[in-house]
């Protein structure tokens, strides 16, 4: 049976917009987790509304009453820092990361290069354009690689590449997503994500695809994708790697929730691909099923969350 919040908590929060949709190139992905969040939201009784954010979101957000903002928005114009800055400008009260964090955050060259200085395992990286020394690159990066739009989530735009032929396509590929391409040196090893919530690391998930890589599909589509939690980590190493994200989480300047993206290298060794100030919240997303197996159930995450912003 779900629990009803109190009526002084009801009170506290007052009506909760919560901002789904957009225009990135993850809208789906985020009408789901929307869907999901206010649906978690009325059964307990929150005041809550969804709204479908468009092309005008100013607009549209000046033109309603409501107290906070539940950003359920990912990918560009609402985990970069543009939502984030029209709520405070609005003085309306948001999950999640605030504007320098959540702009950083979404750029993953240049959260590496935050990693990088304060000795942060991270993968070496080149960013690409069209007079690129592909053959030099590959070399520097041990012959195998992965091309991402660095701006972009849930895998979209990315190809793992094996040759200066393959990397020079994959940036033509990848420079339709993106203005901003990196190419990164490719950690063969053990997929895993750790999510934050407030000040803790939660339950590190070891991640198994057949695919390639944990592609969009793989996230999205497939039924073959294995999800470990327990993470199959010894307790010594999974303490690590929740210290190791929980640091490189702070260092971006990220607060409330969260979600840190790790590769294990054939001897153990940690390296941090990005960090996510949005993530997925479905019920069958990771950041959920961290905090499940942490006690917290998909409603209780839910208000968590929103809690943070009293």
């Amino acid at each position: 049976m779900t629990f009803k919040i109190s009526a002084e908590d009801k009170q506290a929060l007052g009506k909760v917009a919560v901002l789904m949709g957009g225009t990135s190139a993850e809208r789906p992905v985020s009408l789901n987790s929307g869907s999901a969040v206010l649906a978690a939201l009325l059964a307990i009784g929150v005041d809550a509304v969804g709204i479908d954010i468009g092309e005008n979101a100013a607009q549209q957000l000046s033109s309603i009453e409501f107290d906070r903002a539940f950003i359920a928005l990912h990918g560009r114009g609402g985990e970069d820092g543009t939502m984030q800055g029209l709520l405070e400008l609005l003085n309306k009260p948001h999950t999640g990361s605030g504007v320098m964090a959540s702009a950083l955050g979404m750029d993953k060259w240049r959260t590496k290069l935050v990693w990088d200085a304060c000795h942060v395992a991270t993968p070496k990286a080149f960013v690409l354009d069209a007079d690129s020394d592909w053959g030099s690159i590959m070399q520097a990066l041990g012959g195998l690689a992965m091309v991402k739009p660095a701006r972009e989530g849930s895998s979209i735009g990315m190809r793992k590449v094996h040759s200066s032929e393959e990397l020079a396509a994959s940036y033509a590929f990848a420079i339709q997503h993106d203005d901003l391409v990196i190419a990164e040196q490719y950690i063969e090893g053990k997929e895993f994500t750790v999510a934050i919530l407030g000040d803790e690391a939660l339950p590190a998930i070891q991640l198994i695809t057949t695919h390639d890589f944990y592609d969009f599909d793989a996230k999205y589509k497939a039924n073959d994708t294995q999800y470990l939690l327990p993470s199959g980590l010894p307790d010594y190493a999974e303490a690590e790697l929740q210290k190791m994200s929980l640091k490189a989480f702070k260092l971006v300047g990220c607060s409330g929730w969260g979600r840190v993206d790790a590769m294990q290298d054939k001897d153990g060794n940690f390296w941090l691909l990005e960090v996510n100030t949005s993530p997925g919240m479905t019920d069958h997303s990771l950041v959920p099923m961290a905090a499940n197996a942490s006690g917290l159930d998909f409603s209780a995450l839910v208000l968590r969350i929103l809690q943070q912003t009293l």
